[in-house]
């Protein structure tokens, strides 16, 4: 299994066995993709027997569904975060763009399962999903419309721009790797001052000192 996963991805989840295959499914669905993937090649990169996997979970899917579930409320509690903070909407919206873009950097094998794997979900649990993706959104599209309100951004159409504010976050997962030069911190600074010259702000007059 790859070193380079974090070890505080899922400090909740015990013992320590499953929590190991968890990282190993991970690690094989972003490689391979779900379909491709066999429950002995999760229980080989965790280093166990081949049946080690139905000990902690029923099936492949319901790995597949704790991993995406998982990442999409630590997706959530971070944006929860940002939007509750200090700061009007251009300040909050800058700290939301910054850190939903370096966890999606950070954690790119997460959030490219999460975001190309879940399809294959059974309904309901696509549907658990759906709902905390929804709720994302909607946090989003309440601070653009607060700064519509305070006159600090220009939408014309506030469901699109929000919809291109996460895409924009999300697709870093797609691309980025461990090899890539440039830090997440320092991608999510520049992906906020081109969010908010998307919204109509000016981040420069904004940016925080010393950057």
């Amino acid at each position: 299994m790859t070193s380079s996963l974090p070890d505080d991805l899922w400090p909740d989840v015990q013992p320590e066995t499953a929590r190991r295959l968890m990282h190993a499914g991970l690690e094989c669905f972003a490689r391979r993709g779900y379909h491709a993937t066999t429950t002995r090649d999760i229980a080989a990169a965790a280093g166990m027997s081949s049946g080690a996997l139905y000990v902690y979970f029923p099936s492949k899917v319901a790995l597949l569904f704790e991993i995406g579930r998982s990442g999409h409320e630590q997706t959530l509690a971070l944006v929860e975060g940002a939007v509750a903070g200090n700061g009007d909407p251009v300040e909050r919206m800058r700290g939301l763009v910054e850190e939903f873009t370096a966890w999606h950097a950070r954690r790119h094998a997460v959030a490219r399962v999460v975001a190309y794997e879940l399809q294959s979900l059974p309904e309901e649990e696509y549907r658990v999903v759906v709902k905390i993706r929804r709720r994302i959104e909607q946090l989003v599209q309440g601070l653009v419309s607060e700064g519509i309100e305070a006159g600090v951004f220009q939408v014309g159409d506030v469901r699109a721009a929000v919809r291109a504010v996460l895409s924009l976050g999300i697709d870093v997962a797609r691309w980025y790797d461990d090899r890539s030069r440039t830090s997440p911190s320092v991608l999510g600074r520049q992906y906020a001052d081109l969010v908010l010259r998307m919204l109509g702000a000016a981040p420069d007059l904004r940016s925080p000192a010393g950057r």
